[in-house]
């Protein structure tokens, strides 16, 4: 299928912006420790479910063990050390500077796929690249009417940075280890399980299970968690490593980069934000960068 990577790429994008804002939504109500273990554990029911119905295994057991040594690196790196660091950067500088510079992820994914992966952009790719996330730049720096209620710290900066440097590696290192796997859902059910059990050893450490245990009573946030669980960590990763498979992992990063940009309607509808010209015109610039990366 003619663009089936970079398209993939762009719905992965699309899920982690409804991702986004039910975690958001859930972890206002229960914390957000509780949301980072409860929503990959029902991310897990939804990958053992398919395993079960497509393959007949609860876990891809058929799977390589390259694959497995692979996949589970990224695991830790992705959907552990970088989820950890940037949701913690959230509570330390803010939403905004955070994916500020969560945006150097798809440049530092290319530089990795080049120097490691022998991954080649051609010039129009380098093109494509530098507008999307100029455009993606230019809206997450807009100052809310009301002044930014968060400020840099260099704390939270290099948290926020740790995220950043995570996702990168996390997509670097599911590469090599998509070979040796069924599929892209299998795929990412390894790396699931390998973040979802830090979790749960850093939870016991830590005794973080009283509050995920509350969490879990509150109906609300179980629903919005679930939506969460459904469009980021399950459909959304999942795509994203499709999308690898049939393009430079620097360009699926930069496809994938636009969540601050797609949810501009939706905070506008659900938080009453108000968005300048700026916005909109980053926006647009965002949008350019994509449609110069097709041709």
């Amino acid at each position: 299928m003619t663009y089936a990577g970079e398209l993939a790429a762009l719905a992965t994008s699309a899920c982690w912006t409804a991702s986004s804002l039910s975690f958001a939504l859930a972890s206002a109500r229960v914390g957000s420790l509780a949301v980072n273990i409860i929503r990959l554990v029902m991310a897990l029911v939804a990958f053992l479910l398919v395993g079960l119905a497509t393959t007949g295994e609860l876990i891809p057991c058929s799977a390589t063990p390259a694959a497995w040594c692979w996949l589970s690196l990224s695991g830790l790196a992705g959907f552990f050390v970088g989820d950890l660091c940037l949701f913690r950067a959230f509570v330390e500088i803010g939403p905004r500077l955070s994916m500020l510079i969560m945006a150097l992820a798809p440049p530092l994914t290319a530089l990795g796929g080049w120097l490691l992966l022998g991954e080649q952009l051609t010039p129009l790719h380098l093109a494509g690249m530098a507008l999307t996330l100029g455009g993606v730049v230019w809206v997450v720096t807009e100052t809310p009417e009301h002044g930014a209620p968060h400020k840099f710290s260099w704390r939270g900066g290099g948290l926020a940075f740790g995220g950043c440097l995570g996702q990168a590696t996390g997509v670097l290192l599911a590469k090599p280890g998509m070979a040796g796997v069924t599929s892209p859902f299998a795929a990412t059910e390894i790396r699931l399980l390998t973040g979802l059990g830090c979790f749960l050893l850093l939870a016991a450490v830590l005794g973080w299970f009283p509050q995920v245990v509350r969490g879990c009573r509150d109906r609300h946030a179980v629903a919005q968690m679930g939506l969460g669980a459904l469009t980021g960590p399950f459909l959304g990763v999942t795509l994203l490593l499709f999308a690898i498979t049939r393009i430079p992992t620097g360009l699926a990063q930069t496809f994938a980069s636009l969540t601050p940009v797609l949810i501009i309607p939706f905070s506008a509808a659900l938080y009453h934000e108000r968005h300048s010209w700026r916005a909109l015109a980053g926006a647009l610039l965002a949008f350019a960068g994509i449609a110069l990366l097709f041709l």
